[in-house]
């Protein structure tokens, strides 16, 4: 039996891959009819998650010890005359996090039967470029936030000149980690140069930085008019600011792993939903969850009369069009055997989470 579902807005079903010059993240966003196959079903009814029974703490607990351990051999040494300037770059960087990142990345290669330890530096690369891109959010010129997984945020510790400097430090090392060369795993050089523009993107004016200016130009005081945020200029500033780098992280994942165009395409529709799904979760945990648990203020979009989707939809709807982005995600992976289970599960797992 199938179930039908209407697609989140924003699903495509032929992908314009990140790496294309004329990409927008959003673009052709257009609602379409979904039939979700029960081969590898992960629904017992319309708009339902169901477990698949694998460990997904389990799991996300390796995963993330991998990663961690690969962040302290790739960062440089906290001595010599840069001492301040690496520590400031160390300290946000492992500080803890959910690693989604990199984990979206590993397991977009798993889920093509290829081994993801050598692809650790990709991965990490991954994280610095978010870890930057959270000192620089936090900073008061941004979001002027105090605390970040749970310590007190880089400028809060460091002053701003020097989170400022860490941020663009991590960002940099990033590129260092995507083309240095992967012996256990030697990725041809056009595949490589595919990664590179991909996330180059996705971290640009056309992802990231770009949804950040739309946010900031969407907060209350900054709004040019009176008029409140539709939900399609939310969602743009999602696709961007959230979705992008998610996005290319599985893209990342799918190169590296040797993905034909059937399931490169796939996966982008895969990171795509889950970038949207994850940023939806976050605007609600930002209204129900309490900072301890979050590890970082919450409250704050409405203090800055931030759009969001609570705001717009309520709690209920918000929670549907997660679960809907969520479900599109698992669909997308119908073409994949059991190797793509971690990828079901982190989908289960980034809608339900509670941090």
């Amino acid at each position: 039996m199938d179930h039908e579902l209407r697609r989140p807005s924003n699903h495509q079903d032929s992908i314009t891959p990140a790496s294309h010059p004329g990409h927008q993240p959003g673009a052709n966003c257009q609602p379409l009819v979904l039939r979700i196959s029960e081969s590898y079903c992960l629904t017992d009814r319309p708009g339902k998650l169901q477990n698949l029974h694998m460990d997904i703490k389990e799991y996300l607990a390796d995963r993330q010890t991998k990663v961690e351990q690969a962040l302290e051999s790739l960062l440089p040494p906290d001595s010599g005359p840069l001492t301040n300037h690496i520590e400031a770059m160390r300290y946000s960087l492992l500080a803890g996090g959910k690693r989604i990142r990199p984990i979206l990345c590993l397991a977009a290669a798993e889920a093509l039967s290829t081994s993801a330890e050598p692809l650790l530096p990709l991965a990490c690369a991954l994280e610095c470029i978010h870890t930057y891109s959270l000192i620089h959010d936090d900073l008061p010129a941004m979001d002027d936030d105090d605390l970040r997984r749970g310590v007190p945020t880089s400028h809060k510790k460091f002053g701003e000149a020097a989170a400022i400097l860490a941020g663009d430090g991590l960002l940099s090392l990033a590129f260092e980690l995507l083309t240095s060369p992967l012996p256990d795993n030697p990725i041809r050089a056009e595949d490589r140069l595919r990664i590179v523009h991909n996330i180059a993107v996705a971290v640009g004016p056309r992802g990231m930085v770009g949804g950040q200016a739309l946010d900031i130009e969407a907060e209350g005081p900054n709004r040019p008019t009176a008029k409140p945020l539709k939900l399609e200029e939310l969602h743009r500033i999602h696709c961007y600011k959230t979705g992008a780098l998610i996005t290319a992280a599985v893209q990342t994942g799918a190169i590296a792993g040797g993905a034909d165009q059937r399931q490169y395409a796939a996966l982008s529709v895969y990171g795509q939903q889950i970038g949207l799904a994850f940023q939806i979760v976050d605007d609600l945990l930002d209204v129900t969850a309490d900072s301890a648990t979050l590890g970082r203020a919450t409250g704050s979009d409405a203090a800055r009369g931030k759009a969001t989707y609570p705001a717009l939809l309520g709690l209920e709807k918000t929670r549907s069009k997660a679960t809907e982005a969520g479900v599109a995600a698992i669909s997308a992976l119908e073409i994949f055997d059991h190797h793509a289970n971690p990828l079901r599960e982190l989908a289960r797992y980034i809608v339900s989470r509670k941090r």
